[in-house]
């Protein structure tokens, strides 16, 4: 199984972020994710055994404990690697960026325990809305896009990731609600 951990905002949240993109940067050159599929990646697993399932359940439950639900705001429009030489356009997160970087941080630390590489990158917390084909492409992205999107995470989710010819089918294995105390 294909698996990755992740926040899903509200379904209302994606499609705007989507309509926003794909309005402001029309280049034929952009695969545009389906809005379903539009989340916020706090873990990429990888191909795992069917057995290891009930200890993931474990190490997320866990450190979902450790987290209070809080509010996310998303922040612009961006690229990776740049805007001059864009492959990936996203949408950044402002407000609750910092809560998104601890509870991501958390799942890494908590699941090299269970044998899982430690990310090497930074976390930068993003919704991908789209995929350059071909040769990456020069973007002016306005930096307003998206802002005033406000939606609370209360829970992060495992899902299967099914690579198919019209793009990936995820579906949610299990989701964690957020219980921690405020601090």
């Amino acid at each position: 199984m294909r698996l990755f951990v992740a926040v899903f905002p509200p379904p209302e949240v994606r499609e705007e972020a989507s309509r926003t993109a794909r309005r402001l940067l029309s280049d034929g050159r952009i695969r545009w994710s389906r809005p379903e599929n539009v989340h916020l990646t706090l873990k990429f697993l990888g191909d795992v055994d069917e057995e290891s399932l009930d200890g993931l359940r474990t190490v997320l439950k866990d450190a979902c404990a450790a987290h209070a639900p809080f509010e996310a705001r998303l922040a612009g429009l961006g690229a990776f690697p740049s805007a001059r030489r864009a492959r990936i356009i996203w949408s950044g997160v402002g407000t609750g960026s910092e809560q998104l970087r601890s509870l991501a941080a958390n799942i890494d630390v908590a699941l090299s325990y269970s044998g899982f590489e430690r990310e090497t990158r930074p976390y930068e917390p993003h919704l991908t809305l789209g995929r350059v084909r071909g040769q990456p492409v020069s973007l002016d992205l306005p930096q307003e896009a998206g802002n005033g999107l406000l939606f609370k995470i209360r829970r992060i989710e495992l899902i299967e990731s099914t690579l198919a010819d019209k793009g990936p089918v995820y579906k949610s294995i299990e989701d964690f609600v957020l219980v921690g105390e405020k601090s």
